[in-house]
């Protein structure tokens, strides 16, 4: 069995190191969110246990990156915040358990146990897709039927959301919420903005609409009717 430990507190990785490898698992180690969310790419491991506040990359952005990835590998999260709401937005960007410090190793050494006996779960897709619009999660390439469509991070971010959620009405505030992490704010443009020149985008090469406004309510991408 083979783990990936995310620890920037070198006493902590040492000591998990030792007591795992002490446990016959292969044990890498990242004392960095860069160089843990590298490996995590980049070689298979059974279980990642993770902190959640790290230098570089935080645990909670590597967790977002290898799901957005395709990588399904189970991920458990330390950390020293406690707050529900904390552990609430670790589970939903998709760790597979939560563990507060300070801990007992043997907890630790049980939940990692537990987590790599689960039947591996199906990795999320690497592809989106609705009508002629499609996104390449891996190379972060958009095409609307043979034409490249060249989009900033936000306004990529903003189509990924859409393309996750085709045919929903999706409001200024979810928007807000999932795509730029702000709380509701009435006097903010900024979605409306987002949303008109992805439009634009998405429609330079002549194409049918597929984003429309929904009055009063948001906004819903689906493939346009057939002509």
């Amino acid at each position: 069995m083979r783990l990936l430990i995310i620890e920037d507190d070198a006493a902590t990785a040492d000591y998990l190191a030792k007591g795992f490898s002490e446990e016959g698992l292969v044990v890498d180690v990242a004392r960095n969110g860069k160089d843990g969310l590298f490996l995590a790419l980049n070689e298979p491991f059974d279980v990642i246990v993770t902190d959640r506040m790290l230098p570089g990359p935080d645990g909670l952005a590597i967790l977002r990156a290898l799901r957005a990835s395709g990588i399904a590998t189970p991920v458990l999260m330390l950390t020293a915040l406690g707050e529900v709401d904390r552990k609430v937005e670790g589970l939903e960007a998709g760790a597979d358990d939560y563990l507060a410090k300070p801990f007992a190793f043997a907890e630790l050494r049980a939940r990692v146990r537990a987590l790599a006996r689960r039947p591996a779960a199906q990795a999320e897709p690497t592809e989106l897709a609705v009508g002629d619009l499609r996104m390449d999660l891996l190379r972060r390439v958009v095409t609307r039927g043979a034409r490249e469509v060249e989009l900033l991070p936000t306004e990529f971010r903003l189509l990924e959301y859409m393309l996750r959620h085709p045919g929903q009405v999706l409001t200024r505030t979810m928007l807000l919420e999932k795509v730029w992490d702000f709380s509701f704010d009435p006097t903010t443009n900024v979605v409306d903005v987002h949303v008109s020149r992805l439009r634009r985008k998405l429609e330079a090469g002549g194409e049918a609409p597929m984003i429309r406004t929904v009055r009063g309510a948001g906004y819903m991408l689906s493939a346009p009717a057939p002509a």
